[in-house]
This record gives C-alpha cells, structure tokens and sequence, in this order.
C-alpha cells in the first residue's frame, strides 16, 4: 500500500484540474432537485427526507411511507458514485431490523449475487444503470418512474412475508 503523501499528491493534483468539483457540485444540486421533484409529485404516496451528501461515495435521501415506518423501514434514492449508478436501497432503523429482513431478502432478486449483507442496506437495487446527465428532465421521470415501480415491488414482497 503507497503511503498517504502519495494519495494526498495525487488528491492535489486532480483537485487543480478543477474537474472533479465540478461534477461532484453538479451531482450534488441534482440530487438536491431531484429529491425536490419526487417530494412534490409523490407526496401522496411517500414522504422525503433531506439530502446527504457523503463522502464522495453516496448522495442519498430517505422516503418512507406509513407502511414502512410501522416496520421499522425506510428507503433510498442513492448515487453510487463508484459506479455512476442511480440505486434504491431498503434500510431498517437498527441492526437487529437489518439483520430480520436481511435474512428474508437474501435470497431474493436483488440479492441473488450476494453471499453477505450489504454494508449499509437490506437490499440495494439498480434503479438507473447508466444515467444521462446531460438531459435531466428525462432522467427524472425515468428515476420517479423506477422509484414507483420498484418500491412498489418490495412493498410488495413484505406484504406477502410473515414480516409484515
């Protein structure tokens, strides 16, 4: 492993090309909006928290529903920003709810490639694979769109369980 002076030179250097902050702030006022938009169009379906920024690893925000929070549930609209993706994640207030619909949702389609429990998430579903940053509008109906759809999918699947 090099020693942090190199990462740190490295850092410095990227940060003088400038680039890197432009997109991180424009990601950021993004998701920002975005989090604005879904609040407005889906009050009547969820209600949305505030942004979270991270560590230049995720910038999130949390929506839940009645139904949700009686479990102990909440969701996320995630940018993953390793790997430039849009990503819904399924959370539970403590680890003991991690761990109780972890041990349900292992074994389902959003989970069929792993063989341990995500870091911070029972369940972490590609929502946009490769999002178009340059036509915003369209890639925030695609988001709501797959919000819907998808939420509405593991809803679903809770609702079917003995967890519900």
């Amino acid at each position: 492993m090099k020693d942090l002076n190199h990462y740190v030179d490295t850092y410095k250097e990227q940060l003088k090309k400038g680039d890197i902050q432009e997109a991180y702030t424009a990601l950021v006022k993004y998701v920002t909006r975005l989090g604005t938009a879904l609040s407005k169009s889906l009050s009547e379906s969820y209600s949305f928290g505030s942004l979270f920024q991270g560590y230049m690893d995720y910038t999130y925000f949390y929506y839940s529903n009645d139904f949700l929070k009686k479990r102990k549930l909440k969701m996320g609209v995630v940018l993953n920003h390793t790997k430039m993706q849009f990503e819904i994640w399924l959370l539970g207030q403590t680890i003991p709810i991690q761990e109780r619909y972890w041990q349900y949702f292992k074994t389902t389609k959003w989970n069929k490639d792993r063989t341990t429990k995500p870091q911070y998430a029972i369940l972490e579903a590609v929502l946009i694979e490769n999002p178009d940053f340059n036509d915003l509008d369209s890639l925030t109906s695609q988001i709501e769109e797959g919000l819907i759809a998808i939420s509405s999918e593991i809803i679903d699947v809770i609702k079917k369980s003995k967890l519900a």
